[in-house]
């Protein structure tokens, strides 16, 4: 397995890469960024992307990213590709996979490893979009034990997506005799590809010229939802795009509309022994959440709309007892909330505070 390397610099750190193999034999990205000896006993953050993304949406060289604010804030970033990264091949190559595969096999093994490596220190995760929401399966699941607290940026156990999305999704099985990804990146493609039309589907109504922008921020790779408030990126983030996001598997859709029909996060392989380990439904299983959530949104989120006020509201209502705060960033929308320009000022001290408050807790 090859794993394309970081796009990083840290003037004051170093990225330490570690193996990491689920028991269903895949490779994965796991790292720890370290600054001075790294042998002291700082709460521990680890962070986890959304699909076809990756852990470089935290360590843009171009700004000052996520891991530096939680360096800065004191805390031991952990960088965690599940199978689903641009980083990864298994979007593109080897066997189709559901989300149940990534809460039943990759979460639960990162976390295992991230704990038997920092003892008995406070350990958080921050999980952004489809990671969110495999992780909250994981949760319910009780696969993911010893968390001290989890940030959810997007979405949680209640997608909610546009109507035009869900009709769209829905004519993803129809169409994947024929397509069985949908690519970014217009350049390798070329004119005469197959993909062509989606890309001249995504440029309708689209302001900014650039391809890989039309297919994201314009079309969602043609579901028809935006991923940023287009203003909130930096122009040299702009440019790099194709960088922070990769080819999404329309085989992974299907899973996606199950769950946003449900408007909950239900498993895919109901009646499969081999994941008999996952709650067919995971907001009936959400009493098995045992630590602090903080549910985070952009006021202006596209794509999950306001999945995660109503994931608070549900979770308030039906399970009291859990401790779940709601945080919205005016002005943002779903994947600027971590690679805007300003991220840095507008979004990551509301995580970094309410990781502290936990931290001490």
């Amino acid at each position: 397995m090859k794993l394309r390397p970081l796009i990083a610099h840290f003037d004051d750190a170093s990225i330490e890469h570690i193996p990491l193999r689920t028991e269903d034999g895949l490779e994965l990205g796991l790292s720890r960024v370290v600054r001075g000896r790294g042998d002291e006993p700082k709460p521990a953050v680890l962070l986890t992307h959304g699909l076809t993304a990756s852990t470089d949406m935290f360590v843009l060289p171009e700004t000052r990213n996520f891991v530096e604010v939680l360096l800065d804030a004191g805390f031991e970033p952990w960088l965690f590709d599940w199978r689903g990264s641009c980083r990864l091949p298994y979007n593109t190559q080897g066997p189709a996979y559901t989300l149940d595969d990534v809460a039943l096999f990759d979460m639960p093994r990162a976390v295992a490893e991230v704990r038997a490596r920092i003892g008995s220190r406070k350990l958080f995760m921050v999980a952004h979009c489809v990671g969110a929401l495999s992780l909250s399966l994981s949760m319910a699941a009780g696969l993911v034990p010893g968390l001290d607290g989890v940030v959810a940026q997007g979405v949680f156990l209640t997608p909610k997506m546009p109507l035009g999305s869900r009709l769209r999704m829905s004519l993803a099985d129809a169409m994947r005799p024929w397509i069985s990804d949908i690519p970014v990146d217009f350049r390798k493609v070329g004119l005469w590809s197959k993909h062509t039309p989606l890309f001249a589907l995504a440029s309708i109504g689209a302001q900014c010229p650039d391809p890989t922008c039309q297919m994201i921020h314009n079309s969602a790779w043609a579901s028809g939802a935006t991923l940023f408030v287009h203003d909130n990126i930096a122009p040299v983030t702009h440019d790099r795009l194709v960088d922070l996001v990769g080819t999404c598997p329309m085989w992974i859709l299907s899973h996606l509309r199950k769950m946003e029909l449900a408007r909950s996060v239900v498993a895919w392989n109901e009646g499969d022994p081999r994941y008999a380990a996952l709650p067919t439904n995971a907001l009936d299983s959400a009493h098995r959440i045992q630590c602090p959530v903080l549910l985070l949104s952009g006021s202006d989120n596209k794509l999950w709309l306001d999945s995660n006020k109503l994931c608070a509201d549900v979770l308030h209502k039906r399970h009291p007892e859990l401790r779940v705060d709601y945080a919205e960033v005016p002005a943002y929308g779903h994947f600027d909330a971590f690679i805007g320009r300003s991220a840095a000022l507008d979004v990551f001290p509301r995580i970094t505070q309410w990781l502290h408050a936990r931290a001490r807790a």
